[in-house]
């Protein structure tokens, strides 16, 4: 056999993994939510540099064949190496097994999957050693094995990464990553979401089809395996293109950079980006951003900040009437972009009851949320604080004790609440709410009784309706005010509910039903609540959490982060605005105004009713930084990178002009330095108190 075709088994597996790509490229480009044309140079990265990268990350993932190919051997059976072999192998099984290894110090999983493989390896051993008229059938099967192995994870990915892209118009992110961790929430909402048995069952036969025609060109390696010189210089070979592949894989990965950022992500490979993603789901601000001098950092900040003294954020907040010890109520609602409201030019009147409310609350009509995921939107209201880079506080191991809004109702002697329809294990909501002050009432808290529709996300929003009723009711009768966060569920992929609500039905799966069976639920909660003694001493606060996709072709496209917010209270029905830019963390202080709260604040966010307050909102990825102030959005990234964008209205003669979200976003040659100055000092000062850990309680 010539040498070249003993590497048969690498580049059929390779040959496959580049159709399976460049298909998956061609299907991207063509996907309704990349809304981008490219130019044939942009053409020629993504298809040209994405196939160096794709054949690089190849061989490391080939990794593990080599391994597997380069010790099949037929003398390691023969007397006596084979019994010694054997020998060691049953040791090692019971050390293992009885002793205390290395893997029980650091326990977990890992002594169980250490067995797992030893055992297996012991027994194949064996049936190898004393079966040797077996051998070959054995082999067989075992490549077999790893073959389908190798095609299943490698279609597998590809699908997966067409999904994610269908979901979130980017390549494999942290997002990626976090979904592994919470995998009962994710596996359930696949199985909720997508017609799971007849694509598994696809999936499975395509493998099989393919499986079999690889190992058909591939098992005469298995007939005449190589000799040990022919095996040293494959593996020569191997380790060379090894080396050379972790070089070139970040090499290539710095060439993404296109300003349409649809180039970038078609250019990259998916597999690479959740390595990446997987190692820097946290950035340190210090070390990838911009900064400033410390001094000038918090010299801007006290223009922005009325009333900080030194490097904090530390001040005073005083009002000029007497405290009003109203309860409050906090609906944050999932996914709620503002064009779902009718308000913001939607005609499918899927939030009647919503656009109903708002025509007699306090509305803020020019709101944007910081972030494009539940605990960005969750750390904004509770901490009031812009968006550090990597992880909201929410998921990291420091996010307890921390200055929140729960802390100052705490002070002012209030009962402080989150519930929450799902299990608050997800997205370490339990560990954050819990470890700042707030009762938790999650599915746990439900009794069987209390629950008629769950999916994987938790009991519907009318079940949680009447388990914050009941809840309110009990805080209500202790004669102490109370603060309730309620974040929903039901607006969230699978989007199924209760049937014979609303007129979509709730097995129907649609985006639009979710929304309308939220709003339908947010009615029978008000219902409920009218009739409850502590109705008319509540500030009820509705706002959503993030917006339903953040895709764009920009990194911060201003439509994909607008929300509708609005203060109700029973008391008034007229309806009242407030039409200047703010951000969602603005929410909160401006509510504590509204009850004229005297307090010392650590909120980066303000009362936007004063008179100091200067416009302007935060928004960000986990990685892109954003400030958006007097019509320009600049956008801090990773490698100290700046950009700057002038915002140009792209007016809809349907929608008044409070309500227009859609902006031309065009790229300023000449940077205004005060607010490059501004946005660094912002989200400097903000990674530099956490980091220090002076945010924290007073």
């Amino acid at each position: 056999m010539p040498f070249l075709k003993k590497l048969s088994p690498f580049y059929y597996l390779s040959l496959f993994y580049l159709s399976i790509s460049f298909v998956l490229r061609t299907v991207l480009m063509v996907h309704p939510i990349t809304q981008s044309s490219f130019t044939f140079l942009e053409g020629i990265k993504i298809y040209g540099l994405g196939l160096c990268s794709d054949v690089f990350v190849f061989i490391i993932a080939s990794g593990f064949l080599w391994f597997y190919l380069i010790f099949i051997s037929n003398s390691k059976y023969n007397k006596p190496y084979g019994y010694i072999i054997f020998g060691l192998l049953l040791s090692l099984l019971g050390y293992v097994t009885l002793g205390n290894t290395i893997l029980d110090e650091y326990g977990g999983a890992l002594p169980k999957i250490g067995i797992a493989f030893v055992g297996i390896k012991t027994v194949f051993f064996g049936l190898f050693l004393f079966l040797p008229q077996y051998r070959e059938r054995f082999r067989l099967w075992m490549f077999s094995f790893v073959i389908f192995l190798y095609v299943l994870l490698l279609l597998q990915n590809g699908i997966s990464e067409y999904f994610f892209w269908n979901e979130f118009g980017v390549k494999y992110n942290f997002i990626a990553v976090n979904y592994l961790i919470y995998t009962n929430e994710v596996i359930g909402n696949i199985m909720e979401s997508y017609p799971v048995i007849p694509i598994f069952f696809a999936l499975f036969l395509v493998v099989g089809i393919i499986t079999f025609f690889i190992v058909k060109r591939t098992k005469s390696y298995l007939m005449d395996l190589p000799t040990f010189k022919e095996k040293i210089n494959l593996s020569l070979v191997f380790l060379s293109l090894l080396v050379l592949s972790f070089w070139a894989i970040p090499t290539l990965a710095k060439k993404e950079n296109s300003t349409n950022i649809f180039t970038n992500e078609l250019q990259s490979n998916g597999i690479y980006k959740f390595y990446l993603a997987f190692m820097n789901s946290e950035l340190d601000y210090f070390k990838f951003y911009k900064t400033l001098p410390k001094d000038e950092a918090y010299t801007h900040l006290y223009d922005l900040l009325p009333g900080i003294k030194g490097t904090s954020s530390l001040r005073a907040i005083a009002s000029d009437s007497s405290e009003i010890k109203k309860n409050v109520v906090l609906i944050t609602i999932e996914s709620l972009s503002a064009d779902f409201m009718k308000r913001y030019g939607n005609e499918k009147n899927i939030t009647p009851f919503l656009d109903s409310l708002a025509d007699k609350s306090l509305e803020f009509n020019n709101m944007y949320a910081v972030g494009n995921r539940t605990v960005r939107g969750l750390e904004a209201l509770t901490l009031c604080l812009p968006p550090t880079a990597g992880e909201s506080v929410v998921k990291r191991k420091d996010n307890k004790n921390k200055f929140t809004t729960a802390s100052v109702f705490k002070k002012k002697g209030y009962i402080v609440n989150y519930l929450y329809g799902g299990d608050a294990f997800f997205d370490n909501m339990e560990s954050f709410f819990g470890g700042n002050g707030y009762n938790i009432i999650d599915k746990k808290s439900f009794a069987k009784e209390e629950i008629t529709f769950a999916n994987v996300w938790g009991v519907c929003d009318e079940d949680m309706a009447k388990k914050a009723i009941q809840t309110m009711n009990a805080d209500a009768k202790t004669g102490k005010p109370f603060f309730s966060h309620w974040m929903t569920v039901s607006n969230h992929r699978p989007f199924t509910y209760p049937n014979n609500k609303i007129d979509i039905p709730g097995d129907a799966k649609s985006r639009e039903g979710g929304v309308k069976y939220t709003d339908y639920a947010l009615k029978q909660f008000f219902k409920m609540a009218k009739k409850q003694p502590w109705f008319k001493n509540t500030l009820f606060v509705i706002v959503a959490d993030h917006c339903a996709s953040s895709a764009g072709k920009i990194e911060l496209p201003l439509d994909k982060y607008r929300i509708p917010a609005f203060v109700y209270d029973p008391n008034r029905t007229d309806k009242r605005e407030f039409k200047n830019l703010m951000s969602q963390i603005d929410i909160m202080p401006t509510v504590l105004g509204l009850l004229h709260f005297d307090y010392k604040s650590k909120f980066y966010g303000q009362d936007v009713m004063k008179t100091t307050y200067q416009p302007r909102a935060f928004i960000a990825t986990y990685q892109d930084l954003g400030l958006m102030k007097e019509n320009i959005l600049t956008i801090l990234s990773p490698k100290q990178k700046v950009k700057q964008f002038d915002l140009k209205m792209i007016p809809n003669s349907n929608i008044q002009k409070e309500y227009q979200s859609h902006y031309d976003e065009i790229l300023l040659k000449k940077p205004n330095k005060r607010l490059v100055n501004e946005t660094i000092s912002y989200y400097q000062t903000a990674s530099e108190l956490l980091k220090n850990k002076q945010y924290q309680k007073e």
